[in-house]
């Protein structure tokens, strides 16, 4: 450097870029406020860099959450579809439950059946009051109109509100139909247990194979020849023949008659008994548990008889009826 030239200041800057051997280098010199200067923008610089470096990653991140949360809401959108569809299924069944409900309550002797097209026939000639001519601004009668329930929400147009709320609707619709028809099936177990059990305690079968020597009602008595009341019936059979009970029940007597020899009473319930005489022999005791079919005794000819035969009669409440109206095979 040549000793004429000034001495820079110490904290001046001079770049010298060497450009060949022959070459002049070139020299840039640069003043102490023109480092400071430019060391403030180079930091300036790296503060940009750095912050645009952060709000991209920022905004990568957010663009990134962005996607995550669509995928997502169109999964759950696809979700609540399906669901509602599922609930549009269980509601036709529903509906279709609700009907065979109403069928068996009626079956079941709950609920009588009363249609609308039943409760409004109207029909057969007439003459006219008003003499002889058709009656004048008589406003037509309109016919009755069957409670329904009230539409489910497939009646309301999808675009009048979001599926969300179609959903909730669906819910509050079938929580409210559930529990009325969870309340009529415990009706119809119970009525189908009480006809299941009255069924089982109804005499409906022949106690035994034979012919009928005489019937419920009024004959001539064979012991008096006198008109007289006979309250059962006479079925012949060979001696011996096993006796099966008509129903279930329990045996409230088994013993011996003076007029109707060995005898078995058993007591179905429901205020009916069934009564058996002239036995030979009694295969059951008192108090003993009988079912429909079950042999009971066999048939005699003990007591006030003119031969083998069984005595077979029923009561309901106390009051002698005829037992055919009892069998049914």
């Amino acid at each position: 450097m040549d000793m004429t030239e000034k001495r820079q200041a110490p904290d001046a800057c001079t770049i010298v870029i060497f450009r060949g051997a022959k070459s002049t280098p070139l020299r840039f010199s640069f003043s102490g406020p023109t480092m400071k200067r430019l060391k403030v923008l180079g930091m300036g610089l790296l503060l940009a860099q750095g912050l645009f470096l952060t709000h991209y990653v920022i905004q990568s991140t957010q663009v990134w959450e962005l996607e995550v949360l669509r995928e997502e809401a169109s999964m759950l959108r696809e979700q609540t579809t399906s669901f509602s569809t599922s609930l549009e299924d269980l509601k036709r069944r529903m509906l279709s439950m609700k009907e065979v409900n109403q069928r068996l309550r009626i079956m079941l002797g709950i609920e009588d059946q009363r249609p609308a097209d039943l409760m409004s026939g109207k029909g057969g000639s007439e003459v006219p009051m008003d003499g002889g001519q058709p009656l004048q601004n008589v406003p037509p009668v309109a016919p009755p109109v069957a409670e329904q329930d009230p539409p489910p929400s497939e009646a309301v147009p999808a675009g009048d509100k979001s599926l969300a709320e179609k959903v909730k609707q669906d819910i509050t619709w079938l929580e409210r139909h559930s529990t009325v028809e969870e309340r009529i099936l415990e009706e119809l177990i119970e009525a189908a247990k009480d006809k299941s059990a009255r069924w089982a305690a109804t005499p409906s079968i022949w106690p035994v194979r034979g012919w009928v020597t005489s019937g419920f009602g009024a004959r001539i008595s064979p012991f008096t020849g006198q008109l007289a009341m006979h309250d059962g019936l006479d079925i012949g059979a060979p001696p011996n023949t096993p006796i099966q009970s008509p129903a279930s029940g329990y045996v409230t007597s088994a013993g011996f008659d003076a007029k109707m020899g060995n005898v078995v009473l058993i007591d179905h319930g429901y205020g009916i008994q069934t009564e058996y005489g002239h036995l030979s022999k009694i295969l059951v005791r008192q108090g003993q548990k009988v079912k429909r079919g079950d042999a009971v005794a066999l048939v005699g000819s003990t007591g006030h008889s003119t031969g083998p035969h069984l005595h077979y009669m029923v009561k309901l409440k106390g009051q002698t009826v005829n037992p055919h109206n009892y069998i049914l095979d």
